[in-house]
C-alpha cells in the first residue's frame, strides 16, 4: 500500500493595516498527512550573475480527505525542510475520478544559489 509523507502549507492573509496604511500580513501553517511527493526537474541556472544556481521542481498529489481551499501564492516544506512556491492555482480533478485517494496536483518550484 501507498502512504504519502506529511507536508507544511504556509499562507499569507493579510491580517490589516499599520498605522501608516500599509498592509499587515500573518502566516499560518497547515500540515497536511498522506501527501506522494514526486521529484522534477532541475536545472542549473544561467544567470551569470548566479553561477552556481539552480532550479528545482517537485510535484505534490494531495489527498481526497484534505479540505481544499486555494493554494495561489503560498508557499510548502517538505519534509526535509525545504520551502518551495506553489505555481498557479491548482484545482482538484473532477468528473467522479476515484481510482486513488489523491485528486490534487500541486507543482513546486524553488530558486536556489
Amino acid at each position: 500500500m501507498m502512504r504519502g509523507s506529511t507536508v507544511t502549507i504556509i499562507t499569507r492573509k493579510r491580517t490589516g493595516t499599520d498605522p501608516g496604511g500599509d498592509p499587515v500580513w500573518a502566516e499560518t501553517e497547515e500540515q497536511v498527512d498522506d501527501v506522494l511527493i514526486q521529484s522534477g526537474s532541475q536545472a542549473d541556472s544561467t544567470d551569470s550573475t548566479r553561477p552556481a544556481g539552480i532550479s528545482v521542481e517537485r510535484t505534490l498529489h494531495m489527498p481526497r480527505k484534505w479540505e481544499y481551499h486555494s493554494l495561489r501564492g503560498c508557499r510548502v516544506r517538505l519534509p526535509d525542510g525545504i520551502e518551495y512556491s506553489v505555481v498557479g492555482d491548482p484545482i482538484p480533478y473532477d468528473g467522479g475520478l476515484t481510482p486513488t485517494r489523491w485528486n490534487l496536483t500541486v507543482d513546486l518550484h524553488d530558486e536556489r544559489g
